[in-house]
This record gives C-alpha cells, sequence and structure tokens, in this order.
C-alpha cells in the first residue's frame, strides 16, 4: 500500500511539474519578441490620444501655426 502512495504522489508530482512548464511556455509565448509589453502598452495608448487630437482639431478647422522670425 505505501508503494502505491508513493506511485500516486510522484504522478500528482509530475501532472504539476507538466502544468507549470505549460503555464511557463504561455508567458514566454506571449512575450516573444516584445522585450517590454507595459512600454508597448503606453505607446500604443498615446498613439490613440494623438489620433483623437487630431481629429478634433480637423473638426475645429485645423491647427493654427504661428511662424517668427528671431
Amino acid at each position: 500500500m505505501a508503494n502505491m502512495n508513493n506511485i500516486m504522489k510522484m504522478m500528482e508530482t509530475r501532472r504539476r511539474q507538466q502544468v507549470e512548464a505549460a503555464e511557463r511556455r504561455r508567458v514566454q509565448e506571449e512575450a516573444r519578441g516584445v522585450k517590454d509589453p507595459n512600454r508597448v502598452k503606453r505607446m500604443q495608448q498615446r498613439s490613440e490620444e494623438m489620433e483623437q487630437r487630431e481629429q478634433e482639431l480637423q473638426k475645429q478647422g485645423g491647427a493654427t501655426l504661428k511662424w517668427s522670425a528671431d
């Protein structure tokens, strides 16, 4: 009976290790090619904000530029 308990414990340990390995692979695949995922999110937010600002300016008739020579 003790031998059967050891086998069951080994099987549970093996299953847990397989689940952990699968999770590590999933995380690695998500981050592949992207060194800093947070930076990518920030850049996407900035891009969206700039697009919104440009759309607002177009609705208002465009931006007025002032040139000055110093």
